[in-house]
């Protein structure tokens, strides 16, 4: 193998180094972005509870029943804390399987 060769081949190596590193930033960027958009929807769906009947909902099961919210349940952890009707709970969403 000459001197050449031998650059080509690191050159490739290091082309593919860098695509698998790419790859995973571009995943772990897609994951955020997904989990803001979870949050966004329950958000936004403990806003139209607000108001149509001038109380934020005790819980999530309530916004599931009553405002059609849905998302994948399997694939998402999800915190609401409802402090009290007039103010907006705390939601914490988290993709079940990251850190």
């Amino acid at each position: 193998m000459n001197k050449r060769d031998l650059l080509k081949l690191v050159a490739i190596a290091a082309m593919l180094v860098l695509m698998v590193l790419l790859i995973g930033r571009i995943d772990r960027v897609q994951g955020r972005e997904e989990t803001q958009t979870v949050r966004d929807a329950i958000k936004n769906a403990a806003l139209t509870c607000y108001a149509v009947e001038g109380a934020y909902p005790d819980s999530i099961d309530y916004l599931r029943d009553n405002y059609q919210l849905a998302y994948n349940e399997d694939q998402y952890f999800i915190t609401y804390e409802a402090f009290a009707s007039n103010h907006i709970p705390d939601i914490w969403v988290t993709e079940r399987g990251r850190k």
